[in-house]
């Protein structure tokens, strides 16, 4: 990473690490045994993929290194043994639950339920307002009545473990979003039954219900030795070709017996064993350490599970009490460097067993990037490795009499929306509504009225022209930065199936606040006394903005390319799915909306379609995703578009609303035919019309061209 000022070199890592990575013997005496069963293709023998919550490859500070220079155990191998992709997106609105579950999917929040996370509005019946968690097990019902993971059909989305078990293989879970139970209300009732002993068991211990079934899983294949005692029918009616006769172990209390010689607790990397903190042994919650992740799936390989995923907690909040940090402060750099040492010990460890980039395909991202909201740290030049940076906070409990409050310099601002509009605009009628509080909360009016609806057109004229104090820059700032309607939001991707979680509008805010509506807010004093910075809450996410939405995904692993960082494919996480399919020779039973990254991939890892044609291929991937991906060309300039029209008059609503949707209309034609190509060549070998490519390419640049126009560039 040459870009960030730093040079990384593979001697970096650990010696037993480059070598079992690079193919050296391994020195094995818990290799894993993961039988005859499983069946991936391309020379895989093992599918480890992992997400992070808002752990950055970017530098927050540009002298302090960013997180994944902190910890080169992880980045070495990523960029040393295969490529890091650093021109890779989140969709909107950019929250740990939506993110985690189109990496899972490989199609945008519109296809899988989850647009707004990590939870969501929605219309009950009656016009009033409800909210519901993101975090649900995939085949949940949501409290609107609609399956919680809805897709295009109305059903529960193709669920992502399934193309692996039918081909033999079990595949294993920590922590990571909805393939796990993630509470032990709904979920335990869905699966096991309102009447079950573990129905029981959360009535009566909640606290030990929660370590025992929560966050873990593995689904097994029909053969599965793991499946035995404990094991639990895997149900999911809605499975296109139907899915009978498989099972699952839920929680900890099933699976850690079965991994680990019969014992109830497994450890984390440290050897310590994994608890809740409560003196239950089991799930930890769902901010695990890296320690106890990589712990879980280490143990979970070795058992023989050859697929698993796991999510990882970010390393700037205080895992050892409250707050956060911010860039380059002494707490954070510990954290990091406990991260890194628990990647040096998990590659170690797997390395030991046999489990290498040599057969392993390892694919690590980030869910969502976080802005920090704060001025940079004291003393000037602070690289946070050899000078701490320090920050100012607020005394606990301090008000200005007994226990004085110092200025602050970091933390996200809170502002309640409803008490701004009403000491900005004493005269305006508030209707009633709801948001969901967030950097970029949805708006939903009470009765649902449509976009050119007067109560609708008022509400979005003056929540448009709010300003807020920011303490950051000390200066009163314009709120809004865009706004997206049902239009808007349906070319973001941001429309279900179901019709009640469509939000009102959709107003992205400036990234240093978070915004709420509360019922009894009252007028404040002045602009400024209506913001309430809150210097425990240092990192903001949610948003539209480039800060955010910009992260990182790293490949390496048989098949892929060692091209270390590179910048010129862009992706999303809509990419992830297909390409790990391609790569381990598997489909889905679905199409996506992601690609598979052939760019990135071996020669001998293509089929012969893919590397025939690759340049015009490539050049109809990235137009594909210019006019798809909701951070793409278009995405990016008809938000632009979308926000002039909510801000203008009724004319220009109108007029544009309609463009917007023959836009998405005109979208959705060309890039279903170029979706349609690019899967029939990665995963049918199938031969391209040069020509019809061609067209398809030329169709998106006149889009492009056309919403470049509209937005005021045409002459770009």
């Amino acid at each position: 990473m040459k870009s960030l000022g730093i040079p990384l070199r593979a001697s970096a890592l650990p010696a037993l690490i480059v070598a079992a990575m690079c193919g050296a013997p391994a020195h094995a005496a818990n290799a894993p045994h993961t039988g005859d069963s499983c069946r991936l293709g391309g020379g895989i023998t093992h599918i480890v993929q992992i997400q992070f919550d808002n752990v950055h490859l970017r530098r927050d500070n540009p002298n302090v290194p960013s997180d994944l220079e902190q910890m080169p155990n992880l980045l070495n191998l990523l960029e040393g043994q295969g490529t890091m992709l650093t021109n890779h997106h989140t969709p909107l609105i950019s929250h740990t639950a939506d993110d985690i579950i189109t990496t899972l999917t490989g199609v945008y929040p519109e296809k899988h339920g989850q647009p707004v996370a990590n939870s969501y509005g929605f219309f009950r019946a009656d016009g009033s307002v409800g909210f519901s968690s993101s975090f649900a097990y995939w085949t949940d019902i949501a409290p609107d009545g609609q399956p919680q993971m809805i897709d295009q059909r109305g059903k529960v989305h193709p669920a992502p473990w399934v193309p692996f078990t039918r081909a033999g293989c079990d595949v294993g879970a920590f922590a990571t979003a909805n393939i796990e139970f993630e509470n032990i209300g709904s979920d335990i009732t869905n699966v096991f039954g309102a009447a079950s002993p573990q129905a029981a068991e959360a009535k009566a211990t909640p606290k030990k219900a929660v370590a025992d079934f929560e966050g873990i899983a593995i689904h097994c294949a029909k053969d599965s030795r793991l499946c035995g005692k404990g094991a639990a029918p895997d149900l999911l009616p809605d499975e296109p070709g139907g899915y009978v006769g498989f099972n699952a172990l839920f929680g900890n209390v099933a699976v850690a017996p079965q991994i680990n010689g019969g014992q109830p607790v497994v450890n984390d990397l440290d050897g310590t064993p994994i608890t809740d903190g409560n003196g239950n042994v089991g799930f930890p919650g769902f901010d695990p350490t890296a320690s106890q992740s990589l712990g879980y799936l280490a143990t979970m390989l070795e058992a023989g599970v050859p697929v698993v995923y796991a999510y990882i907690a970010d390393a700037h909040d205080n895992h050892s009490g409250p707050g956060s940090f911010g860039p380059g402060e002494a707490g954070y750099v510990k954290q990091l460097a406990v991260y890194n040492a628990a990647f040096g010990k998990f590659f170690a460890r797997l390395a030991a067993d046999g489990i290498t980039t040599e057969n392993t395909l390892f694919i690590v991202t980030a869910d969502e990037n976080d802005h920090f909201v704060g001025q940079a740290g004291s003393p000037a030049g602070c690289d946070g490795v050899h000078t701490p940076c320090t920050y100012v906070r607020l005394p606990a409990g301090c008000d200005g009499d007994f226990v004085p409050c110092a200025t602050t310099n970091l933390g996200e601002v809170a502002v309640d929306v409803r008490s701004l509009l009403q000491t900005e605009n004493p005269t305006f009628l508030l209707p009633s509504f709801a948001v969901h509080s967030d950097d970029a909360p949805t708006v939903y009016v009470a009765g649902n009225p449509g976009p050119a609806d007067a109560t609708t057109r008022a509400l979005e004229h003056n929540m448009g022209a709010l300003l807020a104090f920011d303490s950051v820059v000390g200066a009163n700032v314009p709120l809004m930065k865009a706004m997206a309607d049902g239009a808007e939001m349906s070319l973001l991707h941001m429309v279900t199936k179901d019709p009640a979680r469509t939000p009102t509008f959709t107003y992205f805010a400036n990234d240093d606040f978070f915004i709420t509506a509360s019922a009894k807010a009252a007028p404040c004093a002045s602009i400024a006394a209506c913001s309430n910075q809150q210097p425990g809450f240092n990192w903001n996410h949610g948003d539209f903005q480039n800060d955010i939405t910009h992260t990182w995904l790293g490949l390496a692993g048989p098949g892929v390319r060692r091209l270390g960082s590179t910048g010129e494919v862009f992706s999303d996480h809509t990419d992830v799915r297909p390409t790990m399919i391609s790569l381990a020779g598997l489909r889905d039973d679905y199409s996506h909306d992601g690609r598979v990254l052939f760019e990135v991939l071996d020669k001998d890892a293509l089929p012969h379609a893919l590397h025939k044609n690759h340049e015009l291929l490539s050049k109809l991937a990235a137009a594909y995703k210019a006019i798809n991906a909701p951070r793409g060309e278009l995405g990016r300039r008809s938000l632009k578009i979308s926000t002039r029209a909510l801000t203008g008059d009724a004319t220009t609503l109108g007029g544009i609303d309609d463009g917007l949707n023959d836009l998405t209309a005109r979208r959705n034609a060309i890039a279903s035919r170029m979706i349609a190509m690019l899967e029939a060549a990665a995963f049918d070998d199938q031969a391209i019309d040069s020509d019809d490519a061609r067209h398809l390419i030329d169709e998106a640049q006149d889009l492009l061209a056309a919403v470049r126009c509209e937005a005021g560039d045409c002459d770009r």
